[in-house]
């Protein structure tokens, strides 16, 4: 299950990021965190910006409400989502199995 916290400008949640797969898609849960496969490379930010768009698309928010706050340069991150409903955004991650 994935750990989600409130912030200031909204609230967190940590995400470990596999790039270069064959598809997008969320594998499941790892020490807390979301567990995504991004089909980007991992250079000048492909990567990250295809996390933002894919997680907007399954999130159901825009991309301008999904920002990464720490680990622009690693694969796990922290994602942070701002003016969303924490109990929406809840629901559809706890929806994973």
């Amino acid at each position: 299950m994935i750990r989600i916290k409130d912030s200031k400008k909204g609230f967190t949640f940590a995400i470990h990021v596999t790039p270069n797969a064959s598809r997008n898609q969320i594998t499941g849960f790892q020490d807390g965190a979301l567990k995504i496969k991004i089909t980007a490379q991992a250079r000048e930010g492909e990567a990250n910006a295809a996390c933002i768009k894919f997680l907007s698309k399954f999130l159901s928010l825009p991309k301008k409400q999904i920002q990464i706050i720490a680990g622009e340069k690693s694969r796990q991150k922290i994602i942070l989502i701002k003016d969303a409903a924490k109990n929406e955004v809840q629901t559809r991650l706890n929806k994973i199995s």
